[in-house]
């Protein structure tokens, strides 16, 4: 079964665009001293008959998902609502609905959750129709925790499936670690179909689960609560918090020195930086290269497959790659040939994942490039 977003990771919003190194590449480098063989590779060159076919489904698929990640956003409150006596609903507001900050971190979401449960051959495209029952919410949890949640059978009436829904929540807020007078979703306004309640727990799991995606920063949406009361339906206004800052991307794991100098030891930390940039530049700087910015320069994968080959003693063919990027996915596709060539080249498996490269996780990035020093600082 296809899965949404398998083939095609959402992007995010890059305002800050590097320039193109094409220009400096053309016609720098004509030796040639080992070449990658056909098919190790993940790049643009060599597809395979059917290929037409297949991306006419991932986007068939795309698109569904864009209509339920549209139909998510709820439409301002109307001014007739029904509620029963003593009733509460939350609703976004018309502006919140149109906010494309919010649209990427939904979109994010439903990538992130198709991706972890393809295996189980689960597709998401609706994120309150969907998730509303705590099912897809139960296996999520019972594949990242590796547990099993003890539920009921499945229960046809309302009554039971809110039990169960209670559970799975009750378990997800232990492993979250959520104090029960912080808790900002309950069992109740997510059998509700509570746009925001859903959204904050996968965002929260997301992050505690460290998923390779990179949410934009500091999203809120602006909620209008209703609630019924005497026969009349009162309303006011609250602004909950979605995302905030992503510091670390990476897994959690045995802390290292970088872990040590990005908490302690910022002196020495620019230090490090200093000589890792040195060191890339060293040999960039025979092709006309130059690195200034380690932090985000090797997100696009461009100049790490470059100083790769540069270090191996060959220079990379420059339709083996995406040297013009264009799109997350294909930074995604720069950095997975670059770490094949590592492999290729005998280095051990580096720490870093290739989605935090390219979501441009810089511990990650450094800890990758220090890799790479360490094997061949003395050529």
């Amino acid at each position: 079964m296809s899965t949404l977003g398998r083939s095609k990771t959402p992007q995010r919003d890059d305002t800050n665009k590097k320039p193109s190194v094409f220009e400096k590449l053309s016609g720098t480098l004509s030796r040639k001293k080992k070449i990658p063989e056909d098919g190790e590779h993940d790049g643009p060159a060599g597809g395979h008959a059917g290929q037409h076919t297949e991306e006419d489904e991932v986007l068939e698929l795309e698109l569904e998902g864009r209509e339920a990640l549209d139909s998510s956003l709820v439409p301002v409150l109307a001014k007739n609502i029904w509620l029963e006596e003593s009733e509460t609903r939350r609703y976004l507001t018309k502006e919140t609905a149109r906010d494309q900050k919010l649209g990427q971190v939904v979109d994010l979401l439903i990538y992130w959750l198709n991706d972890e449960l393809a295996d189980q051959r689960i597709v998401v495209r609706h994120i309150q129709e969907d998730l509303f029952d705590g099912q897809i919410i139960q296996k999520l949890l019972e594949k990242l925790e590796q547990i099993r949640i003890e539920v009921p059978e499945v229960s046809q009436s309302e009554e039971g499936q809110r039990q169960k829904l209670q559970i799975v929540i009750q378990t997800a807020n232990r492993i979250l670690g959520q104090p029960r007078d912080q808790e900002k979703w309950s069992a109740d306004l997510i059998h509700q179909k509570d746009f925001t309640a859903i959204i904050q727990l996968l965002v929260l799991i997301a992050l505690h689960y460290r998923a390779p995606i990179r949410f934009p920063d500091n999203v809120v949406a602006n909620v209008v609560v209703a609630q019924k009361e005497h026969g009349q339906v009162k309303t006011h206004r609250i602004t909950e918090q979605i995302t905030t800052v992503q510091t670390e991307l990476a897994p959690k794991g045995t802390r290292d020195a970088f872990d040590t100098l990005f908490d302690y030891g910022p002196d020495k930390l620019a230090h490090v930086k200093t000589s890792l940039l040195a060191f890339c530049n060293k040999h960039l700087n025979k092709i006309n290269l130059e690195v200034s910015d380690l932090d985000y320069q090797f997100q696009d994968g461009v100049f790490l497959v470059l100083l790769v080959g540069l270090l191996e003693g060959y220079f990379v063919p420059l339709y083996h790659f995406n040297l013009q990027v264009h799109g997350h996915e294909e930074k995604v596709k720069n950095v997975q040939f670059a770490f094949k060539l590592m492999e290729d080249a005998g280095l051990e498996k580096p720490r870093s994942r290739v989605q935090d490269i390219a979501n441009g996780d810089v511990k990650s990035t450094l800890r990758l490039l220090h890799l790479l020093f360490t094997k061949y600082k003395h050529i």
